[in-house]
């Protein structure tokens, strides 16, 4: 279950931290809160549902609660980004200054959906494990059991967050150096190694192995295999779950869990095939591995996302297809270039980082050999796992099939070559994957993204303008905008019809009548000019507002319109009215006294 609620944690996540608050939400926010009551009462009635469905032993009860928190990563997009869920949780981020405390409340609106999983499951978790729980203490155990797959990324971001908000400027220039990232990657790697194990320890319960006989056994294998480490009784699913696990890199600070029911199951030698593999890990340095590979995606995925918004700007499909959907430009654009990442974000992790963590359980399964010249003790430690949990044939993205572990350990009996030819798989394949993520990030970071959608600036602009404008259409002030850039674009014919349509919504607005007589009196485009409607409109603006600038349209149209002496007298008043711009107002004098209309 760990596994899996790692790749769901990552894909919410992903989701919270990449997604940009719109500038208004679709939904008025009463509607938003009763859609959100609606579907946590949705989600709450499914859970209790399926539990209910849920017959047999605890591998039922684990598959309707995998189904669940799948369920709930897919309505936690939903209310990100059908129902805009970060609009309502950035004023959390102190004016966008710590976005890391609006992520976590959106982490934290995800809890809730794995709440309402939990609260419907406890009845048949009690009757499965035979443990009593009030709700709030069961709701409680579970958080603190899934709280050290978030804390490393919670860490990282407040760490992050908080050195971008202190003004120091050599650190805020280090930190957006290339050094940037490697340094805070640095920060949470002293995280993981000093306090994460004991942190997660506490989390999860685990007391220390009380002194005895079995302690002192267990102990004394480990120092025979020259390894150090305290070893802790792990409650996990109340201790009955047959497992053992190791967690920590620096060896005063590394802890081996194992479970009540492991040692209960299991008898001496069977109990020491399980350290072994555990030790083997170890050895084979795996949790260093781990790291890396978490780092390999880290590199792969920035040097993905930067080239990716300026490829969207620059195919004429996402501009073919805007005008068909209600949702604004930049939103659409966030959703495209976050949706590739997202999608190769799962790739990686269900296939590239779980083959690896695959590999590396079937190479600590054969460090038995090494330990006990043996595998018998651990196919005998799997025969019993899957004898009492009903599962050995299955498989899942992390680790093989029990039944697959035994036949690799049975075939290594009989040909010791296999552990050596496993061990050099392993080996390629790993530099096959640090070449691979090397070149693709090498030419990636080639790439001259802002060359990619040189060009576009002005079409996305111009959609971001036309979005508005069909959200609004009785907003006038949409089209003025609209009319104004098309006119700075030179498409002149469109910023006509643009403050047409303007004038037509409120034909007493000033900016609007006297920007379409501008244009209808200096169009480039010769058969767009109109002088006699560029005076009745420079009229109308004049009238409304008397501003210099709008004087001086009405000024260019009397011109326009051979009105000379009119042109002269009210460009004298634009000047008055601002004399800041003195010298532009006496050249129009000049040009209105020398010049005649068909001479400009």
């Amino acid at each position: 279950m760990l596994y899996n609620n790692l790749l769901f944690f990552l894909v919410v996540i992903f989701v919270i931290s990449t997604t940009n608050p719109t500038a208004q939400p679709v939904l008025a926010p009463l509607w938003t809160l009763a859609a959100l009551a609606a579907v946590l009462w949705g989600y709450g009635q499914v859970a209790a549902r399926t539990f209910a469905r849920a017959g047999g032993g605890p591998n039922a009860y684990f598959s309707a609660e995998k189904r669940l928190s799948v369920l709930a990563v897919l309505v936690f997009m939903g209310l990100v980004y059908l129902l805009d869920l970060k609009y309502y949780l950035m004023p959390l981020s102190v004016g966008g200054r710590l976005p890391v405390l609006a992520d976590s409340a959106g982490l934290g609106c995800f809890f809730v959906l794995l709440m309402l999983m939990w609260r419907a499951g406890r009845p048949r978790y009690q009757q499965l494990f035979q443990r009593r729980y009030t709700t709030p203490a069961f709701l409680r155990s579970n958080v603190k059991a899934n709280l050290p797959i978030v804390l490393p990324w919670l860490i990282l971001s407040l760490v992050f967050d908080g050195l971008r908000l202190l003004s120091f400027p050599r650190l805020t220039k280090l930190l957006n150096s290339p050094w940037g990232d490697l340094i805070l990657f640095a920060v949470f790697l002293v995280f993981l190694i000093l306090v994460f194990p004991p942190l997660v320890r506490t989390l999860w319960g685990c007391t220390p192995l009380p002194p005895g006989p079995v302690r002192d056994r267990l102990v004394a294998f480990c120092r025979s295999q020259g390894f150090h480490s305290e070893i802790y009784s792990w409650p996990l699913f109340e201790g009955q779950v047959l497992t053992a696990g190791i967690m920590g890199i620096v060896p005063r600070l590394r802890f081996l869990l194992i479970t009540p029911a492991l040692l209960e199951t299991l008898n001496e030698k069977e109990i020491d095939s399980v350290l072994a593999h555990e030790i083997g890990h170890v050895k084979h340095l795996h949790l260093i591995l781990y790291l890396i590979l978490f780092l390999g995606f880290s590199l792969l995925a920035g040097a993905v996302a930067t080239p990716l918004p300026h490829l969207i700007l620059s195919n004429e499909l996402f501009y073919r297809v805007l005008p068909h959907l209600s949702v604004a430009p930049e939103n659409l654009l966030g959703i495209l270039a976050t949706a590739p990442l997202l999608l190769l974000m799962l790739v990686y992790f269900r296939f590239v980082f779980g083959y690896f963590i695959r590999n590396f359980e079937r190479q600590a399964d054969a460090y038995v050999f090494r330990a006990l010249g043996t595998s018998w003790p651990l196919i005998t430690s799997f025969e019993k796992i899957a004898l009492l949990s009903g599962n050995r044939e299955e498989k899942n993205w992390h680790h093989y099939g029990i039944g697959e572990r035994i036949d690799f350990l049975r075939r290594c009996e009989q040909d010791r070559r296999l552990i050596r030819r496993h061990k050099r798989k392993l080996h390629a394949s790993l530099l096959l994957y640090f070449v691979c993520i090397g070149l693709v990030v090498l030419a990636l970071q080639r790439v001259d993204a802002a060359k990619l959608s040189e060009g576009y600036e002005t079409k996305y602009a111009e959609a971001v303008l036309l979005q508005k404008v069909r959200q609004e259409p009785e907003n006038s002030l949409w089209l003025m905008y609209l009319g104004d850039f098309l006119q700075s674009r030179k498409m002149e014919k469109r910023a006509v019809e643009a403050y047409d349509k303007a004038l037509q919504l409120t034909p007493t607005n000033a900016e609007i009548n006297n920007n379409l007589a501008w244009l209808l009196l200096t169009a480039q485009d010769k058969s767009l000019r109109d002088a006699q409607r560029a005076l009745t409109l420079a009229r109308t603006a004049a009238l409304l507002k008397e501003r210099g600038y709008i004087l001086d349209t009405l000024a260019t149209a009397y011109w326009a319109n051979g009105l000379i002496e009119e042109a002269v007298a009210t460009e004298i008043r634009a000047f008055r009215l601002d004399p800041q711009n003195r010298a532009y107002y006496q050249a129009q004098l000049e040009k209105f006294r020398s010049k005649q209309w068909d001479e400009h």
